[in-house]
């Protein structure tokens, strides 16, 4: 019933405006899908990342941020829940606090001499060995540091569940973390630099600033360090006489001049790492191992590599082994008429040495008479601290890094060494130069270090991957020519050397050359580190080695029994090698000539890639 409106006139019934149905947005044409590529945005977001990663790599010195923390919250974590190891360490803390007061009170009470030290530094460890640190109050700040030492190599390990590369890279960190604020380092703790100070008026410290804003301003103009032009190339180091008798876009070969009348068959061929430059073994006149070889009766050869750049980024692995090891071979026997030839590798030079020879053995190719390795691994299992750089998250980040240039840089890789021994390279220089006002004298393997090279974006990536992450060529998997290799086909005998305190090969990775191949070795163990144990002429001071042979068949021994066995000798580990070649060698014949027609000598060594900047 119609109601009625207050004018009494009746009103219609209020109507309801039915609901439009929603009308669904038309589907776009399929060719509107078409339009979006996929795989352009994937390789947008990789190019964002790559970029991101290679800017951050420049502020962190090429060290992965995300590994760090990683290794530092897989020792957090574990630490967190083992109550027991809490426990060990709040009693060692408080054992190590009792021992320093202890101490504390013998040097008070002691009236003459100073009392038995509640601990000893490491044998390495040459900070505090001067009779200043042994008085008080300096007696008890070294004291206290070392036991904080130890104590945190004891919080930093020794934890349950803890992956062994994460805990040696915490245990890394806080030593790097301890060094900083050791006493040393620092005017008002430590003594020797005091007494420097008020001797001299504060003149060292105005010395040392000089120096540190000349080194500053040489590392950010990219000269090299003071002193090194002093060291020229050429000039008064590489000058052993010799021609350049081949050359390709990755390598020059340089035939040396003999200089006896005549020289034995079999020349040698040398192959030094792409990570440096040759002349390390052609440094001085007085301490150059080509120089020497030559004396001895050989015709040597050796690899000078060219200094990649962005154009070489795609030189990989196989590049390096075919137009460096495998045109080397071929250019030395042609100019020799040998079908026998000494192979020599240094470092890497080493490492690629042994697959080249592995797959020469594998194919039937018999020209290596004997090899012989300085510094240098197959197996990287055991590669030293390395290691710590060393994962998948850091070679990824190495990858980013490397892909924005093509190559990386040399600064990055002596930043790392730097890191590595931190005492020796980063603090014992601010001591000795900025602080004491005493710049270290330059030497001739001080320049030639200086003068660092590059590494191509491909070959350093897969150098990294497959030999360090994988270790492909100590299991039968690296691949040369499309097939793996192995080390056990090589049947050449092998002069193998390491040396004590190498921080690149460690002498004990370098040992496992013992169950990698199957023929007879003659193993080394000589003083000093990666290159100044290699570098060890006769009459050098201060210089000792052990030496023993190993036939193919006898039992295997471990490195510390052979460590046992071999007896010590003094002086250099040279004329060893020198007799363990020339019983490997023929009667000595007139020279071969400088080069021949298929290859002829191009310039006089060193050549010219070895001058590349």
């Amino acid at each position: 019933m119609a109601r009625k409106s207050k004018t009494g006139t009746a009103k219609k019934p209020d109507t309801v405006t039915p609901l439009r149905p929603v009308e669904k947005p038309a589907a776009p044409p399929a060719a509107a899908y078409d339009d979006f590529d996929a795989d352009a945005a994937g390789q947008l977001a990789e190019l964002v990342d790559r970029t991101a990663h290679a800017a951050m790599a420049r502020l962190s010195f090429g060290l992965s941020p995300a590994a760090l923390a990683v290794a530092w919250a897989d020792w957090a974590a574990h630490l967190a829940v083992s109550p027991g190891k809490q426990m060990h360490l709040l009693e060692k803390a408080w054992r190590k606090q009792s021992r320093l007061w202890q101490y504390a009170m013998r040097c008070a009470l002691t009236q003459d001499g100073s009392p038995e030290p509640c601990i000893e530094p490491l044998v390495q460890d040459k900070r505090f060995r001067g009779d200043a640190w042994q008085k008080p109050p300096y007696n008890l700040i070294y004291q206290n540091f070392l036991l904080t030492q130890q104590w945190w190599h004891n919080a930093t390990t020794g934890i349950s569940g803890v992956t062994p590369q994460h805990e040696h890279a915490v245990s890394f960190a806080a030593r790097q973390y301890l060094d900083v604020f050791a006493p040393s380092n620092h005017l008002a703790t430590n003594p020797e630099l005091a007494e420097r100070t008020v001797s001299e008026g504060g003149a060292n410290l105005v010395r040392g600033f000089q120096t540190f804003i000349d080194d500053w301003q040489r590392l950010v103009a990219n000269r090299p360090p003071a002193g090194t032009e002093a060291f020229r190339v050429g000039d008064n180091v590489a000058t052993a006489e010799g021609q350049v008798v081949h050359r390709n876009r990755l390598m020059e070969l340089i035939q040396y001049a003999p200089t006896t009348d005549k020289v034995r068959p079999e020349p040698i061929l040398i192959v030094p790492a792409w990570i440096m430059k040759y002349y390390i073994l052609d440094l001085s006149a007085q301490n150059s191992l080509v120089r020497w070889l030559t004396a001895q009766g050989y015709t040597v050869f050796m690899v000078s590599w060219r200094n990649p750049d962005s154009s070489d980024r795609d030189m990989g692995m196989e590049e390096y082994r075919k137009l460096g090891v495998m045109q080397a071979l071929d250019a030395v026997q042609s100019i020799t008429g040998s079908d026998r030839i000494h192979a020599t590798g240094y470092c890497l030079g080493g490492t690629l040495l042994q697959i080249a020879a592995a797959a020469m053995a594998r194919d039937g190719d018999d020209r290596i008479a004997s090899i012989s390795l300085l510094a240098a691994q197959a197996d990287f299992t055991e590669a030293g601290e390395l290691l710590l750089f060393i994962n998948e998250s850091e070679v990824a980040f190495l990858e980013d890094m490397m892909w924005a240039k093509g190559y990386l840089d040399s600064a990055q890789m002596a930043g790392a060494f730097r890191i590595l021994r931190s005492n020796d390279l980063i603090w014992s220089k601010i001591l000795h130069d900025y602080l004491m006002g005493d710049r270290a004298p330059m030497i001739d393997l001080m320049a030639w270090n200086a003068d660092a090279t590059r590494m191509p974006y491909r070959m350093h990536s897969e150098y990294l991957r497959k030999l360090f992450l994988e270790n492909q060529l100590a299991t039968g998997k690296f691949e040369a020519g499309n097939r793996p290799v192995a080390l056990t086909d090589i049947d050449a005998p092998i002069f193998a050397v390491g040396t004590e305190t190498d921080h690149v090969a460690p002498w004990r990775s370098a040992y496992k050359v013992h169950i990698l191949t199957d023929c007879d070795v003659t193993f080394v163990l000589t003083s000093g580190g990666h290159n100044a144990g290699i570098v060890s002429e006769p009459g050098h001071p201060r210089r000792h080695y052990r030496i023993r042979q190993t036939r193919h068949g006898e039992t295997y021994a471990d490195p510390d029994t052979w460590l046992e066995r071999a007896a010590l000798e003094e002086g250099s580990w040279w004329p060893e090698w020198g007799g363990w070649l020339d019983s490997r060698s023929g009667d000595p014949v007139a020279p071969p000539p400088m080069g021949n027609s298929a290859y002829p000598p191009l310039c006089a060594a060193p050549g010219g890639y070895v001058l590349q900047k």
